[in-house]
């Protein structure tokens, strides 16, 4: 981890306790993608490329009866979001301040959890990488804004799910609008639509910021797998008398090993999320 050249940061371990603290406090609050996929890793910063344990034989020969073949691999994406402290907060914290202006973490960790949930729900193609709502987009179905008519569609996508011979446990990854939508409609006898939902499922039931509409997917495992090179890391990049420049960085890939374990759920309207 020596790249990350924390060691020459103009602040104790102290400091790098409290970034590293708020960082981690977004992160597991909007990072879903974890929480519903398999999770592979971390292998390691040196780690470029994931083996597909398959090959694409070459046209050419390498010479007269030599047959030739080129191992297939996918390749791991570096993600990096820069941020800038002020150095009379970090000063403020070395005194022990509480209170210290963090904002630029904050924003830093969102940015970086968004890019890897885009990833792994809408894919990233200049990364290679194919996302569960476009591996899955022929067994889409719409959603209404109508929440009361959401617990149907879950029955629905469950049900498609079961004819593919997809066991669970269940989950569901409720974009923003999703999750606003059935947190506050509540059915004529008063009874909340979300918990409606969460009989449906044993799975968990996700807020994920990133995912444009939902997903109903199996967590039976196999399916969908992350892999992570480096895992979420805060660098050091440089420093006056007034900044400090940081940056979070991570590298990885993901993969859709079996599409017909999720059923996307998305919006005919124009309004996202």
């Amino acid at each position: 981890m020596n790249d990350l050249q924390r060691e020459r940061a103009p602040f104790s371990a102290e400091v790098w306790e409290e970034i590293d603290g708020e960082a981690t406090e977004v992160l597991k609050l909007r990072l879903a993608g974890r929480k519903l996929v398999d999770f592979n890793g971390p292998l390691g910063w040196n780690t470029s490329a994931l083996d597909l344990g398959r090959t694409e034989k070459l046209r050419a020969r390498p010479a007269d009866g030599v047959e030739a073949a080129v191992r297939r691999s996918l390749p791991l994406v570096e993600l990096r979001v820069p941020f800038v402290l002020d150095r009379e907060e970090i000063e403020a914290i070395e005194r022990g301040a509480k209170d210290a202006d963090l904002d630029p973490v904050v924003k830093a960790a969102t940015a970086l959890s968004q890019a890897e949930d885009r990833a792994i729900f809408a894919g990233y193609p200049a990364g290679q990488i194919e996302g569960i709502m476009t591996a899955a987009k022929d067994a889409t179905l719409s959603l209404s804004s109508d929440f009361t008519k959401y617990p149907a569609t879950v029955v629905e996508a469950l049900q498609k799910l079961r004819d593919a011979g997809v066991s669970g446990p269940y989950g569901i990854a409720l974009g923003p609008r999703c999750y606003a939508g059935l947190t506050k409609t509540v059915t004529g006898a008063g009874y909340p639509i979300l918990q409606h939902v969460k009989q449906l499922v044993d799975g968990p039931i996700v807020w994920a910021p990133a995912v444009d509409g939902a997903v109903v997917m199996s967590m039976r495992g196999g399916d969908f797998e992350l892999s992570i090179g480096r895992d979420i890391s805060i660098g050091y990049w440089g420093h006056d008398d007034k900044k400090v420049e940081l940056y979070l960085e991570e590298s990885l890939t993901f993969r859709c090993l079996g599409p017909e374990a999720a059923v996307p759920l998305v919006y005919t309207d124009k309004k996202k999320s």
